[in-house]
């Protein structure tokens, strides 16, 4: 078979412009490409809802990849290790309860899931924005990352959703760019932002699932987004309560949109 450059051009454009316009209006909508993101995707278009998730880095998995302190290894707690064999990861028991698995072979298992359930992650774009209609976030503006690093004046474009999910982790952007906009009271002690705390990973994993729900109408975060918002502290190289997060909000959001 011969080969034609324009053609290969041409098949890349036209498959991603297709799958763009069929993710513009969409059930749920999550920002960040990490394991509470992905987890949370995933699970919702299992439940039978469409859900897409824009990353604004060149490679999804967040601090994943990265391990602890680029030891490529992560922990999991007992509850979050049978979520993990059913993602076909291999775990090792290095210590009782303390459940220790390869950070590349869990990304790659989860993003295979992801994609297999359906769900297009795409990355190099950013959530600049969200869509307030009536008091109620519905939707995202969105521009390539490419522009907001290069400090562009580029006008973005805009997606619908029925739910939008902050999993952008420790800065929790999507939500400090709804308060920086909007007017607005946060379901928060203060009504606000309440910052991320130093580290303890005993607390900060119990929090992350206590966290996790919607924190403005249309509005949802889970991960350690959720810890940032509310005030709890952050837990390192431990994901087990991150992809438990992903999951409750999954369930938290279906639950509602299913009524």
């Amino acid at each position: 078979m011969h080969l034609s450059d324009i053609e290969i051009s041409r098949a890349i454009i036209e498959r991603f412009n297709q799958r763009l316009l069929d993710n513009l209006d969409v059930d749920v909508a999550v920002v960040g490409a990490g394991p509470a993101g992905l987890t949370a995707a995933c699970s919702l278009a299992e439940r039978g809802l469409r859900a897409v998730v824009f990353e604004r880095a060149l490679k999804p998995g967040g601090g994943m990849p990265g391990g602890g302190m680029m030891f490529s290894e992560i922990v999991v707690q007992a509850e979050a290790a049978k979520l993990l064999e059913e993602w076909g990861v291999r775990l090792h028991e290095q210590r009782p309860g303390y459940f220790v698995a390869d950070s590349i072979e869990t990304l790659g298992a989860l993003l295979y899931r992801t994609a297999r359930a359906g769900v297009k992650v795409f990355n190099l774009i950013s959530a600049e924005d969200v869509l307030l209609v009536e008091d109620r976030v519905c939707g995202l503006v969105l521009n390539w990352s490419a522009v907001e690093l290069a400090h562009l004046h580029v006008d973005p474009l805009t997606m619908r959703a029925r739910a939008v999910v902050d999993t952008s982790g420790h800065p929790a952007e999507v939500v400090n760019g709804l308060l920086r906009k909007a007017k607005v009271k946060l379901n928060t002690p203060s009504g606000k932002l309440e910052g991320e705390r130093p580290m303890w990973a005993d607390m900060a994993e119990r929090l992350t699932l206590e966290n996790t729900g919607q924190v403005y109408p249309g509005l949802w975060i889970a991960g350690m987004c959720a810890n940032a918002v509310y005030g709890g502290p952050r837990m390192g190289p431990i994901f087990g309560g991150m992809f438990l997060s992903g999951l409750r909000v999954a369930e938290l959001i279906a639950a509602q949109l299913k009524k």
